[in-house]
Order: structure tokens, then C-alpha cells, then sequence
């Protein structure tokens, strides 16, 4: 053998070292399973499945209805505070309700944040409504002071 063959025989079998291996995966082909029967199916009957979702609508109504109390009584719990001139500005949360410490908590923190929230009622004279002082106006009397 010549030095050339020699060499070339060493480079493919060194080629064929380097390669490594390509694992090609296997396809599973598996028949898809047939479509159950009807009498293989796990069904309920119609009339069943009605009535589920008719008591499951009660009981979502009911607990709608429980939702929009609480937030109700949110609103009437911080209106009673008067703290806020509108209870709706305050968050609604279930802490609040159980706990009056936690929304007198909640409510001085948001008045905090937010001063222009609170109540504001007017005191003092502020030149409304009923005056101490009794005086009645006689018309003539000011005409008679201009004349």
C-alpha cells in the first residue's frame, strides 16, 4: 500500500470515528380508539343534568345576593363613621365587616391619602339659615329712609 491509500483510509476511518451516531426517534403510530357506542358512553339522563343546573343557578343567585349585601352594609357601616361624605369611596373589604377597628383603620388611612374624601359640614355662622336675631323688615320704613 502507498503512503497516499494509507492516508486515505485513515482519514475515512477517522471521519467515521468523529460522526457520531443520528438517533432517529420512532414514530408510535397507534390507531386512534374507536368512538365509544352508546351504551359505552358515561352519560347522565337530560333531565338530570337539568336539574343540577337549575339548583347550581340557585346557589349562584344566592350567593350573588349575600355579595351585594355585604357590600351594602359596608357602605352603611362607613356612612355611620361620618367620616367620609360618600361610604362608597372606601374599598370594599370582608375585614371590614367583622372588625370595626379595621375600617376605622381603613378609612383614617384613606383620608390619609385622600383629605378632600372627608366629611366637611359647615359650623359656626355661615350666614344660612335660621339667624338669632329676630328683626323683621318694614318696607315702608327703608323707603321712607331714602326719600
Amino acid at each position: 500500500m502507498s503512503l497516499e491509500q494509507m492516508n486515505d483510509e485513515e482519514i475515512v476511518e477517522q471521519e467515521t470515528v468523529d460522526q457520531e451516531p443520528v438517533e432517529i426517534p420512532e414514530v408510535d403510530e397507534t390507531p386512534e380508539a374507536p368512538e365509544p357506542t352508546d351504551e359505552e358512553q358515561d352519560t347522565f339522563p337530560r333531565d338530570y343534568v337539568e336539574k343540577l343546573r337549575d339548583e347550581n343557578a340557585k346557589y349562584r343567585q344566592r350567593a350573588q345576593k349575600a355579595d351585594d349585601l355585604a357590600h351594602r352594609l359596608h357602605n352603611a357601616l362607613a356612612a355611620a363613621t361620618g367620616r367620609l361624605q360618600d361610604a362608597s369611596d372606601l374599598e370594599y373589604s370582608p375585614e371590614h365587616l367583622d372588625d370595626p377597628e379595621a375600617l376605622d383603620t381603613a378609612i383614617t388611612e384613606l383620608l390619609e391619602k385622600k383629605p378632600h374624601l372627608g366629611s366637611r359640614k359647615p359650623s359656626g355662622s355661615i350666614g344660612q339659615g335660621v339667624s338669632a336675631g329676630g328683626t323683621t323688615v318694614d318696607l315702608a320704613g327703608l323707603l321712607r329712609q331714602r326719600a
